[in-house]
């Protein structure tokens, strides 16, 4: 589970809402140490300074808020060292108030072509006025350095020859791991993130060669991540509990309420998008008395649409595909969604929806391999064929 080497809209499985258990590689990864180092300092309390300073700003290799003075700081955390001996650095900023409450989290950058979520938090924390904050927010831009870097989903890896890791799959790490982005995963949630954390937000966007609507990945059945997932003004919300790895899941196992904002298409700053997850974002601050201020719209406003499942249309040919659907449309079973040609232009397959729901994401590069998702269709699984989809 921790290798996913699908392309596209890469949360594949739990699309089709089948999930697997976690797999042995992951397992192995996740355990107890399996290398040791004793040059690496144990997280025991209080901020880490190593005394270096780059472009200006402090190298942390742990953070402890309580010990920061209220007011805006900027670091860089102290990753995993790359294979020339240098580490890679994560870009951390800290806005505390004058006032004790609530520690909330915002994270970007676990895939490296999400540009939209940085922008996001950038936005959001330009807006924050730490004299009139009560608690903190932390905000963590790149996490998987190298990933962001070059602007690809996954970390290039050299350890077994250029794996590409994908970090979404690697929580809660293992800072004695043999693999260096397993444990950058575990430096990165053990000295960064779970104690310092009330709260967390997790942005994502869809895969490169893919868009989607505006939505999140979120446990509906934990109340405390179904209030702040229900404070966005978005077009849907995704039921499910999704790989046991995804750093959500990692933070609710340590009693961090954590859900995933889906903010539209890879590698652009998404104009359209943006402002209604920093809204939503804003609104999860107001809620949890960071700041202060009425809440804004809400799912309420937009009509967002939760379902528990996905039905993907995946190809079963290679070749040019010609989508008949947009995002956010209605279809019903049956109904022709996809054509696909060969370079001739013939049609070489024809692609029907598997069953009634709305077009949440669809692929946008032309041309698709075998055994490809090319759309994925939001439903309530509650609801028969043919009856009404939830809207809440």
């Amino acid at each position: 589970m921790n290798r996913d080497h699908e392309e596209g809209f890469d949360r594949r499985d739990f699309m089709i809402a089948s999930l697997g258990a976690v797999g042995a590689a992951a397992a192995l990864m996740s355990a107890p140490a399996l290398a040791q180092d004793a040059t690496t300092p144990k997280a025991e309390g209080g901020t880490v300074f190593t005394g270096d300073i780059i472009s200006g700003k402090k190298v942390i290799s742990t953070l402890d808020i309580d010990t920061l003075e209220p007011g805006r700081h900027f670091f860089y955390f102290q990753g995993v060292q790359m294979p020339t001996g240098q580490h890679w650095y994560v870009s951390v900023a800290v806005i505390k108030g004058e006032k004790l409450g609530k520690r909330v989290g915002l994270i970007s950058g676990v895939h490296g072509d999400e540009m939209s979520p940085i922008h996001t938090i950038q936005t959001v924390m330009a807006a924050l006025d730490p004299a009139e904050m009560s608690g903190s927010v932390l905000a963590v831009y790149d996490l998987s350095r190298p990933a962001v870097e070059d602007m690809t989903r996954r970390w290039h890896n050299s350890g077994r020859g250029m794996d590409l890791i994908d970090m979404n799959r690697l929580f809660p790490g293992n800072e004695n791991a043999p693999d260096a982005p397993v444990r950058h995963a575990g430096l990165v949630f053990n000295r960064l993130l779970r104690n310092n954390l009330d709260y967390a937000i997790d942005f994502h966007t869809a895969a490169t060669g893919m868009d989607a609507t505006s939505f999140h990945l979120a446990r509906m059945e934990l109340p405390e991540v179904r209030e702040m997932a229900e404070l966005y003004p978005i077009d849907h919300i995704f039921d499910n509990v999704a790989y046991p790895s995804i750093l959500p899941n990692a933070l609710i196992d340590v009693g961090i309420p954590s859900f995933t904002p889906e903010i539209g298409r890879p590698r652009i700053f998404d104009h359209e998008m943006i402002p209604l997850f920093v809204e939503g974002t804003m609104n999860v601050l107001k809620h949890h008395g960071v700041i202060a201020g009425e809440i804004g719209r809400t799912g309420k406003d937009s009509g967002v649409v939760i379902g528990d499942a996905m039905a993907p249309v995946i190809t079963t040919h290679g070749g040019f595909v010609e989508l008949l659907v947009e995002l956010k449309e209605k279809v019903e079973a049956g109904q022709k969604v996809a054509i696909q040609r060969n370079t001739f232009g013939e049609i070489v397959a024809e692609y029907t929806a598997p069953r009634s729901g709305e077009v949440l994401a669809r692929r946008t590069d032309a041309t698709c391999e075998e055994g490809m998702i090319i759309l994925s269709f939001l439903f309530d699984s509650t609801v028969p064929e043919g009856g009404d989809q939830i809207v809440e």
